[in-house]
């Protein structure tokens, strides 16, 4: 079922995450509609906040990265086959250059900034099976990790921007938190 997504300005976006165990309700039908979710918005990640739960799970798909032909061969074959489900991820190192990437969000529609995130990370974390994971990443399928491991730190990639460019963004943040924008997916907006 393809669920609509929080926007920008709803108080649980900013919430840190609680850990979950195997028993959480219906944890297997969340993850399925969260890949709907995602897959219905054409969005390459989704955590459990943007659809309304500060728990600790985020899935990405990478897929749609690897038609880039800026990237190379293997680039392009990691991405390809780069889909998980994180549960309760800690993001135990990141290192390497700080590197510029244009990243929207889904609970953020029509807005693309660059942000700066290190080009490597090492995250350990629990499939749906609850198999443990450490994993190390880099590039594209490590920027997507931070920036779902942000939402379950509830942190937005608009916090990582300048002064200057969230003064000149306010306006349309403000829009998007009163429902004054058109998406082409469901959305949640805050009461007002």
């Amino acid at each position: 079922m393809v669920l609509p997504i929080v926007a920008y300005g709803d108080p649980v976006l900013r919430k840190v995450g609680t850990e979950i165990d195997k028993e959480y309700p219906n944890l297997k039908e969340l993850i399925e509609n969260m890949k709907a979710t995602m897959k219905n918005a054409r969005g390459v990640g989704l955590a459990a906040p943007q659809i309304g739960k500060a728990i600790r799970l985020f899935i990405v798909d990478t897929t749609p990265f690897a038609d880039d032909d800026d990237l190379s061969k293997e680039e392009q074959d990691f991405l390809k086959s780069f889909s998980k489900v994180f549960i309760n991820a800690k993001i135990t190192s990141e290192e390497g250059n700080e590197w510029a990437f244009s990243e929207g969000c889904l609970s953020i529609p029509n807005i693309n900034e660059d942000v700066f995130r290190n080009e490597k990370l090492t995250i350990e974390y629990f499939d749906e099976k609850f198999k443990k994971h450490t994993e190390q990443l880099d590039g594209l399928a490590a920027r997507v990790v931070q920036h779902e491991y942000d939402h379950i730190e509830g942190i937005l990639f608009t916090d990582k921007l300048s002064s200057l460019k969230k003064r000149l963004l306010k306006k349309k943040l403000n829009n998007i938190s009163k429902g004054n924008i058109d998406v082409d997916y469901r959305m949640k907006f805050p009461k007002k």
